[in-house]
């Protein structure tokens, strides 16, 4: 209980963006039945009385769009209009939310429980919350949380509950809808569920996307949904998904309301429930089925200390602001609003743009642990297992680092550093351990019998773990990195040379973390403003040096990146070596985990990072923008050796950035 006491306490630097409120702290000193069945009334938007589930449904079923679709769909098949109707009233009972406020009550009674066990403390910015509630009185609010748990969307009501918010309707898979119980616990919480994909399916997209615009339009209740569409494994931020974001603009794009609030919503776990299920998804071991029975057999994490929990309101978005010199909404009058259509290539490209700016915002608005920096300076020193006061001094100097890069950091100032340190190990105790005064991430649980393969995934699993929390503060270090190791593999000092790297690199690593589309040049100008600023380089006119006490920044930087360009060099050098297999896109992930395994059984890569499925899948997707792969009939891979080699040598420093694979980018 002692370890707790050091993140009990209200931490300065937070104070730098709004004020924290530990939403437990009440709780622990209260009643949670009294809590559960507490006067609950919300401020709805313009005093509108929310109408119910049924109405939602009916509205939505009778409105003009899905009247159309139903129309067009049965002069298509030959279908009677009824039975089209029918299949369109089935599609809304399966995705229905069914709200229920007895529901919600019994949820935060048993969330209270569950979370007091499970969290320290679950800290809220009051200043967000506020700025939510006015939000919410005034337009149609959308709420956008970054998705790296299953509490998430659990999480999220119950702090709207605790605070007499308006309760959101939430998208959710349809896996969920598999648990006995707790899936329709969840309808009635306000999830609705949508499938996956719809394929062609134009009866199912008419119906979903009228049933959210009519929440939209009408402003019966917030709407949630996670951007990047699926909980990131590594928890990194994911490519945001377009599909949902483009519905909830669309009322305001066409006229039907004033404004839409975005709000993005950053949640910051201290220690994730889910860190080995996902990094065992990551080597190949199988998603398990959400179950109900899976879930009461997770009951014994309820034994363990997952630290604390901080959620970030940012400012809501303003989609008429975004909206303002970069769509002309008269494009919208020439055709009938109840007439589905495609988005123009403008449309696109705007919500494109707004997509990558809200997730920069929920990476931004993250607050970062003390233990993130330690992962990250374990993972660079795996071989040398510092000592104690090594790792502290370390982290201090990574600490100062982060915050001059703009780091959201909680790191206690009231208490020593040695043991914030020691506080930060003791919680991640099964991803590292304190031997002999020096610190080693542990090497994995697998016994003496065990295969050298089934011992090496053993290890990849512990060390996906510890990636999982370095990789939450990439986005501090992504520019200021890709330029360091720009430096490092240019052949002169020249800017233009550097700039050319830098770019070059930015595009192979696109789909790997957030970069915004079309904003080379001011990465570029930021990141060599943050080295400048922190001493590292001179930048001139037409030259970029680097400081006598630069290198240590630089050497750093450059190790953040590693791991990812050793996993991208060796998925370039399988592609060469199978080039001419019959490899398929689905085969790859497999074919090219069992090449890694081989070559990390003889020595010759140094990261076991590289085993991550997510690196295979990205660096795949960078390889075919870049058209050194290509996909051909039933979905076979074809490689251009000449390009594809060419890729290999820039990304590894033997060639400048002028190949015809880089003009295609």
């Amino acid at each position: 209980m002692a370890a707790k006491a050091v993140y009990s306490h209200r931490d300065p630097m937070l104070k730098k963006r709004d004020d924290f409120e530990d939403i437990l702290e009440e709780r622990r000193n209260s009643s949670d039945l009294r809590y559960a069945v507490k006067c609950y009334t919300p401020v709805l938007y313009k005093d509108l009385t929310p109408c119910t589930p049924d109405t939602l449904k009916n509205t939505t079923l009778h409105s003009a769009p899905v009247h159309y679709v139903i129309r067009q769909v049965a002069e298509e098949t030959g279908k009677a209009l009824d039975d089209v109707q029918a299949e369109a009233s089935a599609i809304l009972d399966e995705m229905a939310h069914r709200l229920r406020l007895s529901t919600v009550r019994f949820f935060a009674f048993a969330l209270s429980k569950v979370f007091k066990t499970l969290f320290r403390s679950v800290c809220v910015n009051e200043e967000g919350i506020q700025r939510l509630q006015q939000a919410i009185q005034e337009h149609p609010v959308v709420l956008l949380p970054s998705h790296r748990s299953y509490m998430d969307f659990l999480l999220m009501s119950y702090i709207l509950y605790t605070y007499d918010l308006a309760l959101p309707v939430i998208a959710a898979g349809m896996d969920f809808m598999g648990m006995k119980f707790v899936g329709e616990m969840l309808r009635m919480s306000g999830a609705f569920f949508i499938r996956r994909s719809f394929g062609g399916d134009k009866l199912y997209w008419a119906v979903f996307s009228e049933y959210v615009k009519t929440i939209v339009k009408n402003g019966y209740a917030p709407v949630e949904f996670f951007l990047e569409g699926t909980r990131s494994r590594t928890a990194k931020s994911l490519t945001p998904k377009l599909g949902l974001l483009n519905i909830v603009m669309e009322p305001f794009l066409k006229g039907e309301v004033f404004d839409v609030c975005l709000v993005p919503v950053s949640i910051s776990y201290e220690r994730i429930l889910e860190e080995a299920l996902y990094a065992r998804e990551l080597v190949g071991v199988p998603k398990p089925k959400e179950s109900t029975s899976g879930l009461f057999k997770a009951r014994k994490i309820l034994r363990e200390d997952y630290g604390s929990i901080h959620v970030y309101f940012g400012q809501p978005v303003s989609v008429r602001s975004l909206a303002q010199g970069h769509v002309d909404r008269c494009q919208f009058n020439l055709t009938a609003r109840h007439i589905p259509a495609r988005p123009s290539e403008e449309i696109a490209r705007f919500v494109n743009g707004a997509a990558y700016r809200l997730v920069r915002a929920q990476e931004e608005n993250s607050v970062l642990k003390p233990w993130v920096l330690l992962a990250t300076l374990l993972l660079q020193k795996r071989e040398a297992a510092p000592t104690l006061a090594e790792l502290t001094e370390q982290a201090v100097w990574l600490r100062d680092l982060a915050r001059q890069y703009g780091a959201f950091l909680h790191w206690p100032e009231h208490v020593r550093p040695s043991e914030v340190v020691a506080s930060s190990l003791a919680l991640h105790g099964g991803l590292v351990r304190v031997s002999e005064g020096r610190v080693h991430l542990e090497q994995g649980g697998a016994d003496a019998a065990s295969s050298p393969e089934a011992a090496l995934l053993s290890r990849a699993v512990l060390a996906l773990s510890c990636a999982s929390y370095r990789n939450q503060v990439l986005h501090v270090f992504l520019r200021p990195a890709l330029l360091a190791s720009a430096v490092r593999v240019a052949y002169s000092a020249r800017k233009q040379e550097v700039f050319d790297r830098f770019r070059f690199l930015r595009d192979v690593f696109f789909n790997e973390f957030i970069l915004c589309p079309g904003a080379t040049v001011q990465d570029f100008e930021e990141a060599c403003y943050l080295l400048e600023k922190t001493g590292a380089l001179q930048v001139a006119q037409h030259d970029v040096v680097v400081t006598k006490r630069g290198q240590k920044t630089l050497d750093f930087l450059t190790g953040v990146l590693e791991p990812f360009l050793q996993g991208y060099l060796v998925v370039c050098r399988f592609l060469l070596e199978a080039a001419g297999e019959a490899l398929t896109q689905k085969s790859f992930i497999s074919a090219v985990r069992q090449f890694i395994i081989k070559h990390l059984l003889a020595g010759r890569l140094t990261h076991l990072e590289v085993l991550s499925s997510d690196v295979h899948k990205n660096a795949l997707a960078a390889l075919l923008r870049l058209d050194a792969v290509r996909r051909a009939q039933q979905d076979t891979l074809t490689v251009d050796k000449v390009k594809l080699s060419s890729v290999e040598d820039i990304l590894g420093g033997k060639l400048p950035p002028r190949s015809v694979a880089t003009a295609r980018l």
